[in-house]
């Protein structure tokens, strides 16, 4: 016998408490009490007792007893009294309900097996004894509580009802290691560990197997195939094709013939027939040309349990062309150097034929040419005159011997050579937030100008010096101009996955300032670098976009994530839903009884004493005497 909402040191305060107040309005003098009138004409004294002085004691022993019985018989019930051992009876289980996105095929029994889990985990509910706790820890890539300890089985049952499969895998491994551990910390007495489910996992092993563990199976189906990844970079070879990946795991334990089919925006992109040996992963790979912008969609051509990971869809960017306006007389000089890069369309044009503003334009090129009005893009200046000159000029400078490039991540990428002569310079003189591309003996010879039109001035012709033999040439043109339209010369790899973790590698320096990781919303996503990659994590579907410089990495995590495996249940773990309660008898509530009890000696008592009291004061107020009518008119 135990008390369940109070410790017996709180119920034997309380009862203490409460009594002694009953017990010292008994002994309260009842005498009669003094009171002021008036006159006491039209009062008549009232015929008193002889007082005596003796100790004060209980004159209803009876009724004192009995209320104080009443009250005990109160506080127990509030107390929640049971019968029975709360060591043997109370007990705190967790429950683990498998929401892993493999929850989400067909079943045997026509519904999909989150259906028939729940129905496991129902069915061992109503055997979980009224005084038990359960929690629900719904277990994919990561254990989440969807509730406390609770004795409420309707709070258990509704967040039962109200999971649904997720889009990653089991890792039942960590769900076990959460349980055991939060059981430790949270209970004083743990019960079972229950896992509801089909146990595909996604980790490597169940470490350690909790001696409490009881497994309500779930059979799934296992004749799957499913895609895993889709990956798509731009061509090496053509700036105007895209190389496209697609990886297919077998999941059954024979061979399968797998046919892939390839749409982008709707219409037919290419076909192929994949033979995979069980459990093996293979990939196909498609090239498909375009530059504009579209949905591009892989799908299983093949019916199977889990449809669910058959199609994976990435949306491709509109990859624009750099449209370069070139005023020169020399057109064949810069013509070489602009035509290397499929991704710009140079336009040579007289300096006579000059527009500060033209429509089809987004960069322009001045080549010793000062216009009569300021250019409305951004411009790169090759040795302008030096009264029109955007950067004022210091002076003159023969054999200009370059000593120092920038340290800036775009303008000096690459640039490296050392004690180059320039036969002749200009020299500048940058203001403060002017960024000094290349110096000789600290004169400026090529300067960037940032601001809304952005302006980069060079004091010489490369292609008219000895530069001209040099790597650094092709190099600045490239660097001045991903400076200014830095989203022309952008590198995407767009990749399509499921959630979790994720590793990126980048491709050459990074500066990790300069890494940015967001969803699809904007806002951002915490991540991590090393060893040359950037790994974030992410439990929810969506997209994912990685930009390190000028790379753009895209990452649409919405396939669903199959596990690898089906864990094999150790012999010695206990399965099914127990024939009789999991940890023996219930222990009995006796507070309704002790509340009836209660209010039937506070009843009996009121009925013995309460009324007699009651009548005894109404005797004892002293009543008003008649008015002598006949003298009052005899005095008149």
């Amino acid at each position: 016998m135990f008390l369940l909402n109070l410790s017996f040191a709180e119920f034997a305060a309380l009862f203490s408490v409460i009594s002694a107040g009953v017990f010292a309005l008994y002994l309260f003098d009842r005498s009669r009490r003094r009171q002021t009138v008036a006159t006491l004409r039209f009062w008549k004294p009232a015929e008193f007792p002889v007082q005596m002085n003796q100790r004060r004691k209980v004159q209803q022993p009876l009724s004192l007893i009995l209320q104080i019985l009443g009250i005990a018989l109160l506080l127990l019930a509030i107390a929640q009294l049971k019968w029975g051992s709360r060591e043997r009876n109370m007990r705190d289980h967790v429950l683990i309900l498998d929401t892993s996105a493999w929850m989400g095929a067909q079943g045997s029994q026509g519904g999909i097996l989150m259906q028939e889990a729940k129905g496991l985990a129902l069915a061992w509910l109503k055997s979980v004894p009224s005084d038990d706790r359960v929690m629900v820890l719904r277990a994919d890539a990561a254990a989440t509580p969807a509730t406390r300890f609770e004795r409420n089985k309707q709070t258990v049952e509704r967040a039962i009802r109200e999971s649904q499969p997720a889009a990653s895998a089991l890792q039942l491994g960590q769900a076990l290691r959460f349980a055991s551990e939060f059981q430790k910390l949270h209970s004083e007495s743990s019960g079972e560990i229950v896992y509801a489910g089909a146990a595909r996992m996604g980790d490597v092993d169940v470490a350690t197997v909790p001696a409490n563990l009881r497994v309500l199976p779930v059979d799934g189906p296992s004749d799957n195939v499913g895609l895993r990844r889709m990956g798509l970079r731009r061509s090496s070879t053509d700036p105007e094709a895209w190389d496209i990946f697609v990886s297919v795991k077998n999941y059954s334990s024979s061979p399968r013939a797998v046919p892939i089919g390839l749409q982008f925006a709707g219409s037919p992109a290419g076909t192929r027939t994949l033979q995979l040996k069980p459990d093996a992963e293979m990939e196909a790979t498609f090239t498909y040309r375009t530059r504009a912008n579209g949905i591009v969609e892989a799908k299983l051509l093949a019916s199977d349990p889990f449809p669910q990971d058959d199609r994976a869809v990435l949306e491709i960017p509109q990859q624009k062309q750099l449209r370069i306006a070139v005023y020169t007389n020399e057109p064949e000089l810069l013509r070489p150097v602009l035509s290397a890069n499929p991704n710009m369309v140079a336009t040579f044009q007289a300096p006579a034929a000059y527009q500060p503003d033209p429509a089809d334009t987004d960069l322009m090129i001045l080549d010793r040419f000062a216009p009569p009005q300021a250019p409305k893009h951004d411009t790169l200046w090759i040795e302008p005159p030096a009264a029109q000159s955007p950067v004022p000029v210091s002076g003159q400078k023969a054999a200009a011997k370059l000593t120092r490039w920038t340290e800036d991540e775009l303008l000096g990428a690459g640039l490296r050579t050392k004690d180059l002569e320039i036969e002749q310079s200009v020299t500048y003189r940058p203001a403060g937030t002017d960024i000094v591309i290349a110096e000789s003996d600290g004169a400026a010879l090529i300067v960037a100008r940032p601001g809304a039109v952005k302006n980069v001035v060079i004091g010489f012709h490369p292609i008219k010096t000895r530069m001209r033999y040099e790597l650094a040439t092709p190099l600045l043109f490239a660097n001045t101009i991903r400076w200014m339209e830095p989203e022309s010369f952008r590198r995407w790899q767009l990749n399509g996955g499921h959630v979790g973790s994720v590793a990126v590698k980048t491709e050459g320096k990074v500066d990790p300032s300069a890494v940015r990781v967001m969803d699809e919303q904007g806002a951002p996503v915490p991540f991590t670098m090393a060893d040359g990659e950037v790994r974030f994590f992410t439990n929810q579907p969506g997209n994912i976009r990685v930009m390190t410089g000028d790379r753009d990495y895209s990452y649409s995590l919405t396939v669903p994530e199959v596990g690898d495996r089906v864990w094999e249940i150790p012999q010695k773990v206990r399965r099914g839903i127990p024939a009789r309660p999991v940890v023996g008898a219930s222990s009995t509530d006796l507070w309704y009884w002790l509340a009836l009890a209660g209010l039937a000696v506070l009843a009996t008592e009121w009925f013995l004493y309460g009324r007699h009291r009651m009548r005894v004061r109404t005797a004892t107020v002293s009543t008003m005497p008649p008015i002598a009518t006949d003298g009052a008119r005899k005095a008149s």
